[in-house]
C-alpha cells in the first residue's frame, strides 16, 4: 500500500512495471500445385498481399520453382485472415491452391 507524501502531492506517476513485447510474426506460405495456373497465383499475390506485378511475379515464380513461397511475415490475426481469403478465392473457381502460416 503506497504511503501519503506531501512532497509528491497532485503528482502522476507514470512508471510502468510491465514489460511491452512484440506480438509474435507468422510467415504466409503459397505451396505450389500442379493445378492452379501461374496467372490466378499473380492475381492473388497483387490483391491479398498487395504486391506489384513483378514481386508477384517473382513470388509466383519462387512457388513453383522451390514447391512453395513467402508470400509476407504478418501477425497472427492478419496472416489467419489471408489464409482464409486465398482459400476462398481459390474455392470461388475451383482451383486447389494451399496456403499456410508458420510461425516465425
Amino acid at each position: 500500500m503506497s504511503q501519503y507524501n506531501p512532497d509528491t502531492e497532485g503528482e502522476v506517476s507514470s512508471e510502468v512495471d510491465e514489460e511491452i513485447t512484440e506480438p509474435p510474426m507468422y510467415r504466409v506460405l503459397l505451396h505450389n500445385d500442379d493445378y492452379t495456373s501461374m496467372e490466378f497465383v499473380v492475381h492473388v499475390l497483387m490483391i491479398v498481399f498487395h504486391k506489384s506485378y513483378e514481386d508477384a511475379t517473382q513470388i509466383m515464380l519462387n512457388v513453383h520453382r522451390s514447391g512453395i513461397g513467402v508470400c509476407g511475415v504478418f501477425t497472427y490475426e492478419v496472416a489467419e485472415t489471408k489464409v482464409d481469403l486465398v482459400h476462398t478465392m481459390a474455392e470461388e473457381i475451383e482451383f486447389p491452391l494451399k496456403c499456410t502460416m508458420e510461425k516465425e
